[in-house]
């Protein structure tokens, strides 16, 4: 982050504030307000972090930089969040929405307001924007939503083509130990304890609500803007990257939205562009200037003028689950979807032809620890840097089927939606089926262009008929080098990042009824490469980083109960802002046997936030597992005051088999 600092800026101080909602509530925010006189816009940032402590120094680093350039900037607490009043349940919740529309006339009503309002957020800050615009706030006139989705089912962190991400397991546990985070008596005074416990009491594990649905039902369609798309009327800039999880809804929200819209997707996993990962970071707060200063104070920036899409163009991917990298080249886009051309490939007998060939039936029964090379379906998207990217697929690959192309005499640039139709049969009411597509280079190295999973249910024929399917991967633009293969490996076990479930079969695929289409790159998609310049950011608030973090990632095999194992820790940075310390750690562990009945997973997490005369800690215990056909889900929770015990909680859910399945 320091590497982006511009020390030259005059950023104003913050303040802290209140904002008083209608019943009562009162939020607490930081806001920075330019220096001079005058109305200015304001841009908001919608999450539940904790704006005092935890997200302070990226906050400082942002909205200080938003400041210095003439943009008010608010940091805010959701109801039941860090310092702000009430109980935070679960995510996106209708009540959230309708604090952010009063917050918005709240802050549009100022007396140094000019009226006009942005939202800019990450992940659940990204979720919001797109949520609360379609509820159409007045003084809502643009949005820049980062790394978030239009469907909350489909494409979020809990489930991928309708099987269960453990990603969302991750999650659930870590916004478990969120839930109950205190307020700060330093901010609050003497009333922080008993608002505190009312918080603590109020808990319930967020996976619980989650695995209830495993359909997509009415609690995912609430906050799927896709629902209805025509619900937002602001400007929208849609941001992501390539290796992040949430890629796809960007194209979706170019092709569908009916507003001006700009869109951005890099090399990067789950971080703003200005600290992006993989690189190339990028200029990113200066391009949010532009679009503000368009929407926002009505000058024109030529932002607009640009074409609708900017994509980074990929090619040498290097896998690697500490420091992925990822060459390429910035193109433009002035529509998506952005090309009709394709080329086609046929299976056949383990090959990827360009004409159709014969070839046998083959069933595909992959050994259930098949994809311990995946990584993490959305690397890095709590921070830090832990080895969550992909591992060379090679191990993958051969557990799996694989259909080779010819080596490549010239590059083929695949832009958009890969997409396998094929006839398959299975003999179970669902059966699972995973497609990965990879780079192999002329060493045999074998690097995850894309991907996708299918959690498949059998239409109404009979246990073995043959029915085509249609399978889309994820979206890419990636350019495959002359001299490299394109392979194609298919799989019915992609664990641990989707969880296994009993009673899902092999999968008979007809290789002699396959195409597997990729889109092309056109003459239409011109090259950019000088679209940004270097990162920039505001100079961070004091603070001290106490100790680094330190993460570990291992498999191991226990060869006599045939288990697999893969174990995550993390001691997360230590970091001081004035008296106030806070860390965090976590650890998890995957296993699993033959069967996907054996399929457990465990986590624990501590979060400590600590002054002279005030220590908390918080530890809570996540596992679930199959038992008799269902799953189980055992949760625990306990909060200490200085070294003191004042809360403590268990709680068993326990969930059926799945009986009406997703199709494909």
């Amino acid at each position: 982050m320091s590497d982006t600092i511009d020390n030259t800026l005059t950023v104003p101080a913050f303040r802290q504030i209140t904002v008083p909602l209608s019943d009562g509530t009162q939020l607490t925010a930081r806001l920075w307000l330019p220096n001079g006189p005058g109305r200015v816009p304001l841009v908001l940032e919608w999450i539940p972090y904790r704006q005092s402590d935890n997200t302070a120094v990226g906050d400082s680093m942002i909205h200080g930089y938003f400041a210095a350039h003439g943009i008010a900037a608010m940091r805010i607490d959701l109801r039941g969040s860090g310092n702000s009043g009430g109980l935070l349940r679960d995510e996106y919740l209708s009540q959230e929405q309708d604090d952010a529309v009063e917050v918005i006339a709240w802050i549009a009503g100022q007396s140094w307001s000019n009226g006009n309002v942005g939202m800019i957020g990450i992940s659940w800050g990204g979720f919001a924007a797109l949520q609360i615009a379609a509820r159409r706030p007045p003084a809502l006139k643009a949005i820049i939503t980062c790394c978030s989705t239009d469907d909350r089912y489909t494409d979020d962190v809990h489930f991928m083509g309708g099987a269960l991400l453990t990603d969302g397991l991750q999650w659930g546990s870590g916004l478990f130990t969120q839930l109950g985070r205190p307020l700060d008596p330093a901010y609050v005074g003497d009333g922080w304890r008993e608002q505190w416990l009312a918080r603590l009491e109020g808990m319930e594990p967020p996976l619980a609500h989650w695995l209830a649905h495993m359909e997509r039902d009415d609690y995912w369609r609430h906050g799927s803007v896709n629902e209805n798309y025509r619900d937002i009327q602001c400007a929208v800039y849609a941001v992501g990257g390539w290796t992040d999880g949430y890629s796809d809804a960007i194209l979706r929200l170019m092709e569908h939205l009916d507003v001006p819209r700009k869109g951005l997707i890099g090399p990067w996993t789950h971080i703003y562009p200005n600290w992006g990962t993989p690189g190339p970071a990028i200029d990113f707060l200066g391009e949010c200037l532009r679009f503000w200063r368009h929407w926002l104070l009505g000058e024109q920036t030529g932002i607009m003028d640009e074409p609708m899409l900017h994509l980074w163009q990929g090619e040498q991917l290097r896998p690697d689950p500490s420091s992925l990298t990822l060459d390429g080249h910035w193109i433009t886009a002035s529509q998506w979807p952005a090309t009709t051309n394709h080329h086609d490939f046929y299976l056949g007998d383990g090959l990827l032809s360009d004409v159709p060939a014969a070839a046998a039936p083959l069933l595909i029964d992959t050994p259930a620890h098949c994809g311990a090379m995946g990584g993490e379906w959305c690397p890095l998207d709590g921070g830090g840097n832990a080895p969550e990217f992909q591992g060379d697929q090679r191990a993958d690959d051969g557990l799996s089927v694989c259909f080779d192309a010819p080596v490549l005499e010239a590059p083929l640039i695949l832009c958009g939606k890969a997409e396998l139709t094929v006839d398959i049969a299975f003999e179970t009411p669902s059966a699972m089926l995973v497609l990965r597509l990879n780079e192999v280079d002329v060493h045999g190295r074998s690097a995850r262009v894309t991907f996708g999973i299918h959690r498949l249910s059998r239409p109404d024929v009979p246990a073995g008929q043959t029915f085509p399917v249609v399978l889309p991967l994820k979206g890419v633009v990636y350019r495959f080098s002359a001299g490299c293969r394109i392979r194609l490996a298919l799989s019915t076990a992609y664990w641990p990042m989707a969880w296994a479930e009993p009673g899902q079969g092999p999968v008979q695929i007809l290789p002699a009824t396959g195409r597997f289409r990729l889109p092309l790159r056109t003459e239409s998609l011109p090259d950019k490469p000088d679209a940004f310049g270097p990162p920039r950011s505001a100079p961070a608030l004091d603070h001290e980083v106490m100790a680094p973090e330190v993460t570990a990632r291992r498999l191991s095999w226990d060869a006599g109960s045939n288990t697999h194992r893969l174990t995550m820790d993390a001691r997360r940075q230590k970091t001081r802002i004035g008296e106030l310390s806070f860390d965090s750690e976590g650890h998890e562990a995957y296993e699993i046997g033959a069967t996907a009945e054996t399929a457990s997973w465990q986590a624990e997490r501590r979060q400590r936030y600590q002054r002279p005369g005030w220590h908390i800690e918080l530890r809570s215990e996540s596992r679930l597992a199959w038992q008799n056909g269902g799953l189980v889900l055992n949760s625990s929770y306990s909060a200490w005051e200085n070294d003191r015990e004042v809360f403590q909680r268990q709680w068993e859910h326990r969930f059926p088999a799945r009986i009406k399945t997703i199709g494909g």
